[in-house]
């Protein structure tokens, strides 16, 4: 087979993934993998592993087995040198921002640049402030978290993590902290992310704005893949998917109807 005509090995891949947290499968043998500048959209009900997969791809909670794929080369979860150079690798953002509450915007973002990429303090504070300005922070670079609204909070924390250029980001339920008027500003900075060629796994319940992103979508329950294909796919019209019946009962719920997240029921 020639190298035009080989597949292109994905940017992350796991296999097989189990863990087992406090006496329960929390994860039930889950695969996946995305390629280059894909966006995988991973839905289902609270407590069907969606943060917990999040974690395990980062190694934050190390999978009991299984294995996980780096552009085809697999972690070896027990070198401490090959974590933290995945790590730089794998951007993660969090439901609640996780930033140092003892430090500006500028030096939220700066502080990994300095302290783990060795960068000096001129260069790390010039990448910190483009990075701000890309999620459209620039003119809040002085401040600190107590001073943030949640939206800003959770644009720093992107920030963060492109400022060490990952090939591939995590984020996991990335708008839930926010308030319903803060959503928007964070959805738009994923989108500019998505429309730029990031390549990213995000669990969410935002789910039409994640139709009009996602390449595919994963339903998770009870710690296995349900189901997963293209938002058309799954979410068309008489499709019948699991994933279609979750999307309506968010919209039920919700009182949604029309263009809404019921719309995105009806692709």
């Amino acid at each position: 087979m020639s190298d035009a005509t080989k597949p292109a090995v994905p940017i992350l891949e796991a296999r097989n993934l189990i863990k087992t947290l406090g006496g329960n499968r929390v994860l039930d043998s889950v695969s996946l993998a995305i390629g280059r500048g894909k966006v995988k959209v991973l839905i289902g009900p609270s407590g069907a592993g969606k943060s917990t997969l999040l974690q395990c791809l980062n190694f934050l909670l190390p999978p009991d087995s299984g294995q996980i794929l780096l552009e085809g080369r697999e972690i070896d979860k027990k070198s401490k040198k090959e974590l933290c150079s995945f790590r730089q690798q794998v951007g993660m953002i969090f439901q609640d921002f996780n930033l140092f509450d003892h430090l500006s915007a500028l030096e939220n973002v700066r502080v990994a640049l300095m302290k783990v990429k060795g960068m000096g303090k001129l260069d790390a504070t010039e990448r910190a402030v483009a990075e701000l300005k890309r999620v459209g922070l620039a003119d809040k670079a002085s401040l600190y978290p107590a001073n943030l609204s949640g939206g800003q909070k959770q644009r720093v924390a992107i920030a963060r993590a492109l400022a060490m250029d990952p090939k591939i980001m995590l984020l996991d339920e990335p708008t839930s902290a926010l308030d319903p008027e803060l959503i928007g500003e964070v959805l738009s900075v994923i989108r500019d992310l998505a429309q730029g060629g990031m390549t990213m796994i995000m669990a969410t319940h935002q789910i039409s704005f994640s139709a009009s992103l996602a390449d595919e979508f994963m339903f998770m329950e009870k710690g296995r893949v349900v189901e997963h294909g293209s938002p058309a796919e799954l979410l068309g019209k008489g499709s019948g998917s699991r994933t279609q019946a979750f999307c309506a009962k968010i919209s039920e719920l919700t009182g949604e109807a029309g263009d809404g997240e019921a719309g995105a029921c009806r692709l």
